[in-house]
């Protein structure tokens, strides 16, 4: 499909201020599920752009919220380096949590109104993305949600005070999820996954669960940890499970 995008909307937020929005859609008069995608600790990269128009281009309406937009002007992309990865790091335990939710609420209505999109609504994320995309599918106007390696919800420690509820609240999930993991990846650790998937079995949630010998951000497209095999079949694994859970 031909794409629409990288196009902006700053969204207003009820506590004053905007939150930025990278859009991404097919071309034509047709109407899509919406997606919230959710980016790493460095906000909208070129990497993640290019994850955007990947799902854009077999039919969504994908929107990429710059999670850090109270800390950083707009448009900030943090560099994969030490002091980019520090940064990004410091302002996920600086953020509180119901910030982080207020966002998901204001993306999945901004996605909504949209004029392209058919009102079927699902997340996706990587890294501190994979945790937010899970935390937006307890909303109910979110169907699914694909969680890739999400740092964090295993040992409660994001946002200000470094303690969620993410696990306590999965009680409240009610959309289909599907977690992917990295066997290899230091983040989230073989306890820490059986963690959540015990929660998952213990509240009757609806997932679908999937590990591959992979590193953390695997599906990065630069820099050493990129698999571009595994890429492709995450990317699979996603368009199937969006078409079965949005349709």
């Amino acid at each position: 499909m031909i794409l629409h995008g990288d196009e902006i909307q700053d969204v207003a937020m009820p506590g004053g201020g905007s939150m930025r929005m990278h859009l991404f859609w097919p071309a034509g008069d047709r109407r899509f599920p919406g997606i919230l995608l959710y980016s790493e600790i460095y906000q909208v990269t070129a990497p993640i752009r290019r994850l955007a128009a990947m799902i854009a281009g077999n039919g969504y309406v994908v929107a990429v919220p710059e999670v850090y937009h109270e800390y950083e002007p707009a448009g900030t992309v943090l560099r994969y380096d030490p002091a980019g990865t520090d940064r990004g790091n410091a302002l996920k335990i600086a953020k509180p949590v119901a910030a982080f939710d207020a966002d998901a609420a204001a993306g999945v209505a901004a996605l909504l109104a949209n004029p392209a999109c058919n009102g079927r609504i699902g997340t996706f994320g990587v890294c501190l993305g994979g945790h937010l995309a899970y935390r937006a599918a307890l909303d109910p106007r979110v169907s699914a949600a694909a969680c890739f390696y999400p740092t964090d919800i295993h040992s409660g420690t994001l946002g200000a005070g470094r303690s969620d509820d993410s696990l306590m609240r999965m009680a409240e999930l009610k959309a289909q999820t599907m977690f992917v993991w990295g066997r290899q990846d230091p983040h989230v650790p073989f306890a820490g996954r059986e963690r959540i998937r015990a929660r998952l079995e213990e509240v009757g949630a609806t997932y679908a669960w999937h590990e591959l010998n992979a590193q953390h951000a695997f599906l990065r497209d630069e820099g050493p940890r990129y698999d571009p095999a595994l890429f492709l079949q995450a990317m699979m694994l996603t368009l199937d499970f969006y078409r079965g859970a949005l349709a």
